[in-house]
Order: C-alpha cells, then structure tokens, then sequence
C-alpha cells in the first residue's frame, strides 16, 4: 500500500525541502521504497537540494504533457526517487496542475511512500497537493505568525477529510520570544510529533549538496529527523551518542 504524505506549512522559509530530503534518505535506509516529488511549481527547491537542478525533462512537463512519468523519474544515489520540477518561470506555460494527481495515481502499489513537497501559503498548489494526500505532516517554525500558518493549513486538511500526523516544530532554538510545545498543541489541536533543533550542520549539508542525516549523522537535527522517520514506519527509535558527543554536550 502506497502511503502519500504531504508535508505542509502556511509561509515558506520554514525548512520544507529540508526535511522532505532528509526524510526520504531515512526511509530509505528503514527499506522503504520512496518517491519524493515537488510540488511547488512556482519556486521549487528540491532538486536544488537534490542535484537534479539541471534534468532534461521535469514535472513540468510532465503537466504540460510533453513527457511520460517514465521521462521525469530520477534515481539518487541514496536510492530513493525524485520527481523535480522545473526553476524556469518560463516553465509555468501551459502547465495543467490538475495533472498531479493522475500522476500520483499511476505510482500507486509501484512505491511504499510518495513525499510531496507542497508550495507555501494556502493557495491553489498547496491545496492541491492537501488533496491527492492521504497523511500530513504540519511543518511549523515555534513563531506565531508561522504557527497561525499551520492552523489555517490543518482546517483546509479536516475540510478534506485527510489524516493529520501531527506537528513538527523546526528550528527550536528554545528562546524566551519562542512559542512552546504545549501553546503550539494548544493553538493546532494536534500533538508536536518532532521538535529539530536550530543546527548549523543544516546550513553545511546544504552546501555540501548531502543529506544532513548522511553529512553529519550525529548532529542534533539530524538525529530528529531520523526519529521522525522511524515514527513514519512505526519502529521504535534508539540512539546511543558516542562518549565524545555525551561529554561535549555536557559541557555546552
């Protein structure tokens, strides 16, 4: 069974592409056969953060009907599958939107998870890619203005009937002008699933063009993200950090 989980958030800039990549390297790795597909066409990022900036043929036109799925399907060497969309504004031109689901539809039983990286705000893409979803992932920075985001996203989700997963904060800093975990549960009415630490190590993997759970394995967020995916597959999580790490965090 094909399970197709958006990750959602009301404002860009919250840290989306990052997670979805780092999500499918986890699941991967968990043997899960993945396929993570960009669903922001008017400012995609993913095959930015996943090398395929640069492809012959992309979603786009997969939606303007100038390719076959076969045609826009990427293998990463972590081996999961990517599906980018194109940087182009010129792109956008006779783009049918709509076309995204039939194109979910047709990686039905062929994958174990579809990842779709939705566009920011509550406009047509987002609410598009809320609809041909079966699971959300509400994806939230610990602001209000980002949190009021959400909120707005988790209505539009229970208007469509769709299973919310639950929240996950990125970027906790843990500073006193941050919402908490609990006034974040208390403003959604959905329990926090995952709290990632604000990590320099993000910044890096991103420029290194690798998954932060694969550059840098030991560093806060990225052992968030993997717990975050063993929830996904519903495995039970544990990590042992090396005696180093242990004595460096006790002194920080």
């Amino acid at each position: 069974m094909t399970r197709i989980i958006s990750i959602a958030s009301g404002k860009g800039g919250v840290g989306k592409t990052t997670l979805v990549s780092n999500l499918s390297h986890v699941l991967t790795e968990l043997g899960k056969d993945v396929t993570v597909i960009d669903a922001n066409l008017t400012t995609p990022h993913l095959g930015l953060h996943l090398g395929f900036h640069m492809v012959p043929k992309s979603l786009h036109d997969f939606l303007r009907g100038d390719a076959k799925l076969k045609d826009i399907i990427y293998y990463h060497p972590y081996g999961f599958k990517v599906i980018p969309a194109g940087l182009s504004v010129n792109e956008l031109i006779g783009v049918d939107a709509n076309k995204l689901q039939n194109l979910t539809l047709n990686l039905l039983g062929k994958t174990d998870f579809i990842l779709l990286d939705s566009a920011p705000s509550l406009g047509k893409e987002a609410t598009l890619s809320l609809k041909i979803s079966d699971e959300i992932l509400l994806l939230t920075n610990p602001n209000i203005p980002a949190v009021l985001d959400i909120l707005k996203v988790a209505k539009i989700a229970e208007n469509l009937n769709k299973v919310i997963l639950g929240i996950v904060v990125n970027r906790v800093n843990r500073k006193e002008n941050e919402l908490s975990l609990k006034e974040i549960e208390d403003l959604v009415k959905y329990p926090v699933i995952s709290e990632i630490p604000e990590d320099i190590n993000v910044q890096k993997s991103l420029t290194a063009r690798r998954a932060l759970v694969d550059y840098n394995p030991e560093s806060p967020a990225a052992i968030e993200m993997r717990k975050l995916g063993y929830f996904l597959v519903g495995k039970e999580f544990n990590y042992k950090q090396s005696f180093l790490k242990r004595l460096f965090s006790w002194f920080k």
